[in-house]
C-alpha cells in the first residue's frame, strides 16, 4: 500500500503553524485508492503541459514534479493571481506490497493517473496440502 505519511509535509505543516503564515492550496491534490489488484493515483494538474511532468523512482519512493507555466506576457497586468505557477512536487512513499518496476501513467484532462500493480508476492494465493486419503487446497 500507499504510505500515508510524509515527514517533509508534516514539517512544512507545522513551520506555518508556527510562523502564522498561511498555506496556499496544494498544488497538486491527490486520490489514491485500490482498485482490485491495482492501486490507483490521480492528481490534479490542470494547465499543465504533458511535456513538463516528470516521474521517478527511486527504491520506493515516487516522485511526481511538474510545471505550470503562467499564462500571461511580461506586459501583462495581472489583476487576480490565484492558480499557483512555477515547479511543484509531490513524493509517494510506496509500500513493499506494490510493483514500483510496473507503474502505469496516463495524463487526460489535467489528471495524472498512475496505475502501480500489488506486487505477485503480496497477492493471495492457494497453497496445496499432501498427505491424508486426498489432496485438497486452502486459500492463503
Amino acid at each position: 500500500m500507499l504510505m500515508r505519511t510524509d515527514p517533509f509535509r508534516e514539517l512544512d505543516r507545522l513551520t506555518q503553524q508556527v510562523l502564522g503564515t498561511t498555506a496556499r492550496p496544494a498544488a497538486m491534490p491527490m486520490d489514491a485508492y485500490r482498485d482490485k489488484d491495482t492501486f490507483v493515483v490521480e492528481l490534479d494538474l490542470p494547465g499543465v503541459d504533458p511535456e513538463r511532468i516528470d516521474l521517478d523512482v527511486e527504491r520506493n519512493v515516487l516522485t511526481v514534479r511538474a510545471e505550470r507555466l503562467p499564462s500571461t506576457g511580461e506586459d501583462t497586468e495581472v489583476v487576480v493571481a490565484e492558480r499557483p505557477t512555477g515547479v511543484f512536487s509531490r513524493r509517494l512513499f510506496l509500500g513493499e506490497t506494490l510493483d514500483a518496476e510496473r507503474i502505469d501513467a496516463s495524463y487526460d484532462a489535467g489528471v495524472l493517473r498512475l496505475r502501480i500493480p500489488v506486487a505477485e508476492q503480496a497477492k493471495p494465493r492457494k497453497i496445496a496440502i499432501s498427505g491424508g486419503e486426498g489432496r485438497r487446497q486452502i486459500s492463503g
